[in-house]
């Protein structure tokens, strides 16, 4: 039997509730966890919108965002599943078509769509028994597929999803003053969205830009240094509760050196001030933020393994 699977079920409630039942019982029966819908009569419809009791006296917004907000506990053996006969989708379920496919939400179908313009890929239109039936047998979810003469509609549309992880270019700008051969220095920059700490300069890799080629770009474009990626130091996940102001998004972190031969920075609107310092006194006196702190003492000791 599949196990760590996960499904929200999609549909017009008014209409085919007894299909949306009959298609969680299948993939229940499969060993998939249905999040929603809730395995309750519906005892109301208002305005074509089904509701269950509990929710009877709730405005429908609130209650839509609450179902929507199951597509953020899929994980990554999740998916969502729309059943609409017919090629029925409807306003309500259109709305929910259109985050669960922004939020890169694999979805599934039991017809092929007749009343809406989405784009759905090749290998999405499964009856709930036979879609049930491959992931209790085969153990995970029928691959996506790409129709030859739809890759340009298909690019176009992965560039609306919104990711699930972005991937962050981080550097330790590294100056050696000229007096002190063997004494460098560190840029370290004030900023707002790491509630006034100090952090490295860095940002997001973008859509298939090099890794190097992003850490030159960002510390140009933050401090108008030229700079030359040096050693990796350290690839990590975000530290948990570390305050970053950007929530619901997976950051994986990819730090180098970056050395620069200039001291003079001219800050773009990112962050508020900035300051030059030895790795030591910086660790020792600043109020670094957590994933800054982590790189930072750990391009110390590569340093000193270094000298």
């Amino acid at each position: 039997m599949a196990s760590g699977f996960r499904c929200v079920i999609h549909g017009s409630f008014s209409k085919h509730f007894g299909e949306i039942q009959k298609a969680a019982d299948l993939f229940e029966a499969a060993g998939v966890e249905v999040l929603a819908p809730k395995r309750s009569e519906l005892v109301a419809s208002r305005d074509g919108f089904g509701l269950f009791d509990d929710e009877f006296d709730q405005d429908p917004r609130l209650v839509e965002l609450l179902y929507l907000h199951n597509l953020k506990q899929l994980g990554e053996n999740g998916f969502s599943y729309f059943v609409n006969p017919e090629g029925y989708i409807g306003k309500s379920v259109s709305y929910e078509l259109g985050i669960a496919q922004l939020t890169n939400t694999r979805c599934f179908f039991s017809h092929k769509l007749a009343d809406h313009p989405a784009y759905v890929q090749k290998g999405s239109i499964w009856p709930a028994a036979n879609l049930a039936d491959y992931i209790a047998t085969r153990a995970k979810l029928p691959s996506p597929q790409i129709r030859q003469n739809e890759r340009n509609i298909h690019r176009l549309w992965e560039d609306l999803m919104v990711p699930g992880s972005v991937v962050a270019a981080g550097a330790i700008i590294e100056y050696q003053p000229r007096t002190n051969r063997r004494e460098k220095e560190i840029l370290l920059v004030k900023t707002h969205k790491w509630g006034g700490r100090y952090s490295m300069v860095g940002g997001k890799v973008r859509r298939g830009e090099r890794l190097h080629a992003a850490l030159v770009r960002e510390v140009r474009e933050e401090t108008r240094l030229c700079g030359e990626v040096g050693a990796h130091i350290c690839t990590f996940d975000q530290i948990k509760n570390s305050g970053y102001y950007q929530k619901g998004i997976q950051h994986i972190f990819v730090d180098n050196i970056v050395r620069v031969g200039s001291r003079k920075v001219i800050l773009n609107e990112e962050a508020q001030d900035y300051i030059w310092a030895r790795p030591s006194d910086a660790l020792e006196q600043l109020d670094i933020e957590p994933n800054a702190r982590k790189t930072l003492t750990l391009y110390q000791k590569l340093s000193s393994n270094l000298c």
